[in-house]
């Protein structure tokens, strides 16, 4: 088994499709360059992705993989008694084969640690659950430096939106408050080397919160642009983050801002020797919060719902917490209806072609 570290593994290869996305410098979306803001518009009303240069989060990023590794390392005895389990809790650790990847059944290689914004925040009190010996190792020195300068970076981003939508001065902030518990999280997955380029580690879906904030060194991410029936590589780029729109700032909006479907796929070319990192930062509403389009505080958004085909798809009636736990929940293989026994193997998803990666 190879390791993950950038100096070691081959370079992302180019003979793959691979899917342009605008490149948005947080530097200038500081300094409210109008053109930079604009930018950052094109992109979260279009493809839903986008890379982020001059974060100010590479230092953090290293120890958080230096984390995630550490993690992985402890005995599983351990890591499964912080196992998140089947009731649709999204905390705590996930255990290989926990989840699965498409519609037959198939189980997935993942493992991967989710620690709560709130316990990061909260620190050294525990608020949300307990965690593997390796959060409360590193919680101090690594976790909760990276989970505030990620809240940081993905509220800046908010704030663009809040204001191009229409809405109030701070609206959007209000429904993401540090000041009551949400779905907010820090993850860092992992999966083994794998020698089929086919292999799904994370099947097809729309993320459930409002953006995310990825780093990875390796490829594997994929996304179908609207329009291309092909799958679409992610290359990454060092320093680089790569954020995408989830589903509740999609919702709130009334459609303007956009979530793509995209998925986990192993690395291409020589990349797929190599075992693979990922470290993400979730930015989800407060759990109370009750997902509507906001259309009676922007004309915009009113006018969006309006004219949508299916306007009811902007008030699912639940809650964030609610709608956060469903989708988790769904995705537990312990809770789906398949023939037949599961199977921990490794292959292609059709969920895609069978309309289930949106939810």
């Amino acid at each position: 088994m190879r390791s993950n570290d950038q100096h070691q593994h081959p370079p992302f290869p180019e003979d793959v499709p691979t899917c342009p996305l605008f490149v948005i410098d947080y530097e200038l979306i500081k300094a409210r360059d109008e053109r930079e803001m604009e930018r950052l518009w094109d992109a979260g009303t279009t493809l839903g992705f986008w890379y982020l240069k001059n974060h100010g989060v590479s230092a953090e990023v290293g120890e958080m993989f230096d984390f995630g590794a550490e993690t992985v390392a402890l005995p599983l005895e351990e890591k499964l008694a912080y196992e998140q389990g089947d009731q649709g809790d999204s905390f705590g650790y996930k255990a290989a084969g926990s989840n699965v990847v498409d519609a037959s059944g198939t189980r997935d290689i993942t493992q991967f640690i989710n620690v709560a914004a709130d316990d990061a925040f909260a620190w050294p009190d525990q608020v949300r659950r307990s965690y593997p010996s390796s959060v409360s190792a590193r919680m101090t020195s690594t976790i909760r430096p990276f989970v505030e300068k990620s809240w940081v970076v993905n509220d800046t981003l908010i704030d663009v939106f809040n204001e191009k939508l229409g809405l109030k001065p701070g609206r959007l902030a209000e429904l993401h408050t540090k000041e009551e518990f949400s779905g907010s999280a820090v993850r860092v997955v992992y999966n083994p080397a794998v020698l089929r380029t086919e292999a799904i580690a994370l099947s097809a879906h729309t993320d459930f919160g409002s953006l995310s904030f990825l780093h990875n060194r390796l490829g594997g991410l994929q996304v179908l642009p609207p329009g291309p029936k092909e799958w679409q590589y992610v290359k990454p780029i060092p320093g680089h983050a790569i954020c995408n729109i989830g589903d509740a700032l999609v919702i709130l909006s009334g459609g303007i801002l956009r979530s793509n479907i995209h998925r986990v796929v192993a690395p291409p070319g020589d990349q797929a020797a190599f075992e693979r990192y990922s470290l993400v930062y979730f930015t989800r509403p407060a759990n109370t919060v009750v997902l509507r389009a906001l259309a009676e505080d922007s004309s915009m958004i009113a006018e969006a719902v309006e004219s949508a085909p299916d306007p009811k798809r902007f008030d699912p009636g639940a809650t964030a917490l609610e709608w956060l736990t469903r989708r988790v929940r769904e995705r537990r293989a312990a809770n789906q209806k398949v023939s037949g026994p599961l199977v921990l193997r490794i292959g292609l998803t059709d969920l895609e072609r069978m309309g289930m990666g949106r939810g």
